[in-house]
C-alpha cells in the first residue's frame, strides 16, 4: 500500500509514517514546515517529503491520502482531494485499522490533560524491560528508545491517547479510534480552548473513550481528579483501578515520598496494605511519581509482575523536553520543559524547587499553545509562576492579549519581553551560579535553549 501523508512533519503523523514503513508500506508525504529533526528522521526512513500543499500532489496516486488535523477546508490540496473523490482517512483511523485492530493487539491508551507523553514513555519502557517488545506511538521521544514510534514485535501497543480533534472531517477526539484494552485516565482540565469551550465538552469525549473499553479491560483512574469521577458517572462498563499520591484516598494504589525533601526522587509504592517497594529514579516531582504509578498499574494489568515494573522505573532514562537538562554552564542548570498549562507549570516548578535546594529557580515561559494564545488561562498564569524566584515571559507576535497585565500580580518578580535577543540578554544579566533556569514552551522557543547556553559559555570564558 502507498500512503501519502498530509502534515507528515508533526510528531503524530511522522510516527504514522515510521510505523507504516516498518509494516512494509510505501510512504510519501507533505507539510508546510519541513525542517530537522523530523525531516532528517523521515529521510532516514526513505520517505520523500514535499514542501507545501499544492494540488498536483494528486498525481502521486497513492492508495490512500492520510490527512493530519493541521489541514482544514479551504486548503488547496484538501479541496482538490475532495473534488477528486479519491480515498482519504485520518491518521488515527489508519493506525486503528491497520495496526491497533490487527493480530490481537493489546492496546494500552494513556489519556489526560497532563503527563500523557511521560506516562506513555514509562509504560512502554516497563513493557520493554519485561521483555514484551511493545509497539508505541508517543508525542515525544523517550530517551531509552531514541524514537517516538515503532511497530513493535510483541502483542502490546502503547498509544498516547490525545483528546485533540481527529481531522477536519472528524471532530471527535483522536482517542475514540483506539479502542484500548487498558486505558489510563491521568487527569482532566480545560485545555485546547480552540476546540473545546469548557470542561464538560472534554468530559463528553472522555465518555466516548470509556464506551470503547471492553468489560474484560481495565480503567486506571486518578482518584484525586473530580472531573474524572464525573466522567465515570456518565457511564462505565469496565473494572476500575484507582491510584493516588497520598494514603487515605479512595484508591487501591498509592505512593509516598521517601528520604529528605519530598521531591519524589525516591518514593514508596503501595497496593492496598502491601508495600511493594521503593523506587529511586532520575525524575522529580509528585506529578511524575503519579505518572509512574499509573504506568505500573497499567503494566500489571497487561501481565507484568509488580517487582519487575518497579525495577524498570529505576532504570528509566526520561523523555526529551520533559525537564530535560540541556546544559550546565558555570553552575547554572538550563532545563527544557514542555509545560504549557498553569497546572503543569506549577508542578514543574515545584519539582525543580525541591531539586534546587538553596539555588534560585528562574522560570522562562513562552505562551505558545493555541489555548495560551487565546488567553484562556491568562487569569491563572501569574499564580502558576509564583513558585519561581524570578520570571521571564516571552510574548510572541501571535499572542494578542496583554501579557504584562496578566503578570502584574507578580510585581517586580516578572519581566515580559517581546523579542528574543533582549530576553537572552536579560537572562544572562540575571543568572548566577547555583541557578536553575526552566525554559517552558510547547514549541522550539526560537532556539532559545542553545542561544542561552552559548551566551553563558561565552560569559564564562570572558576574562574577569
Amino acid at each position: 500500500m502507498h500512503l501519502h501523508i498530509l502534515g507528515i512533519c508533526g510528531t503524530f503523523m511522522g510516527g504514522i509514517a515510521a510505523i507504516a514503513r516498518a509494516a512494509g508500506h510505501s510512504v510519501t508525504g507533505s507539510d508546510r514546515n519541513v525542517y530537522p529533526p523530523m525531516s532528517t528522521q523521515l529521510a532516514a526512513l526513505g520517505v520523500d517529503v514535499i514542501e507545501g500543499y499544492e494540488p498536483d500532489q494528486l498525481k502521486l496516486a497513492p492508495d490512500v491520502f492520510v490527512v493530519g488535523n493541521v489541514l482544514s477546508r479551504g486548503n488547496a490540496l484538501v479541496e482538490a482531494l475532495l473534488d477528486s473523490g479519491r480515498p482519504y482517512e485520518s491518521g488515527p483511523e489508519w493506525l486503528a485499522r491497520n495496526v491497533l485492530q490487527r493480530n490481537d493487539r493489546w492496546v494500552l491508551g494513556v489519556a489526560g490533560t497532563h503527563g500523557k507523553t511521560t506516562t506513555s514513555s514509562l509504560l512502554a519502557w516497563i513493557l520493554q524491560h519485561a521483555g514484551l517488545k511493545p509497539g508505541f506511538l508517543i508525542g515525544g521521544v523517550p530517551l531509552d528508545f531514541g524514537m517516538s514510534a515503532r511497530l513493535g514485535d510483541g502483542r502490546h501497543f502503547v498509544i498516547e491517547a490525545d483528546e485533540y480533534d481527529t481531522a477536519f472531517f472528524d471532530k471527535r477526539a483522536k482517542f475514540v479510534h483506539y479502542r484500548p484494552r487498558t486505558a489510563i485516565l491521568n487527569n482532566l482540565e480545560h485545555d485546547h480552548a480552540d476546540i473545546y469551550p469548557d470542561v464538560a465538552s472534554i468530559q463528553r469525549q472522555f465518555h466516548l473513550l470509556l464506551r470503547s473499553v471492553p468489560r474484560n479491560g481495565r480503567l486506571v483512574v486518578n482518584a484525586e481528579e473530580p472531573n474524572l469521577d464525573e466522567v465515570l458517572q456518565l457511564g462505565c462498563w469496565t473494572p476500575v483501578e484507582r491510584f493516588a499520591t497520598r494514603p487515605g484516598a479512595d484508591a487501591e494504589w498509592h505512593i509516598a515520598p521517601t528520604g529528605d525533601g519530598g521531591d519524589y526522587g525516591s518514593f514508596e509504592v503501595c497496593r492496598g496494605e502491601r508495600h511493594l517497594g521503593c523506587v529511586d529514579w532520575n525524575l522529580l516531582g509528585r506529578h511524575n511519581a503519579a505518572n509512574a504509578l499509573a504506568a505500573i498499574v497499567a503494566a500489571v494489568h497487561a501481565g507484568v509482575e509488580e517487582a519487575a515494573a518497579l525495577e524498570a522505573l529505576r532504570h528509566f532514562g526520561g523523555v526529551k523536553r520533559r525537564l530535560e537538562v540541556r546544559g550546565i554552564v558555570d553552575g547554572i542548570v538550563v532545563y527544557d520543559d514542555f509545560a504549557h498549562h498553569p497546572t503543569a507549570i506549577t508542578t514543574t516548578l515545584e519539582g525543580v524547587r525541591r531539586k534546587a535546594g538553596p539555588g534560585r529557580v528562574i522560570a522562562v515561559l513562552e505562551p505558545r499553545s493555541n489555548t495560551m494564545k487565546l488567553g484562556t488561562h491568562k487569569a491563572a498564569l501569574a499564580e502558576s509562576l509564583r513558585g519561581a524566584d524570578k520570571v521571564f515571559v516571552y510574548r510572541s507576535p501571535e499572542v494578542k492579549w496583554d501579557v504584562g497585565e496578566a503578570m502584574q500580580p507578580l510585581g517586580r518578580l516578572a519581566v515580559v519581553h517581546g523579542e528574543l535577543e533582549p530576553l537572552v540578554a536579560g537572562l544572562i544579566g540575571e543568572a548566577r551560579p547555583g541557578d536553575h533556569l526552566v525554559l517552558m514552551s510547547n514549541g522550539s522557543f526560537g532556539g532559545l535553549h542553545e542561544r542561552l547556553l552559548h551566551a553563558l559559555r561565552t560569559r564564562a570564558r570572558a576574562p574577569a
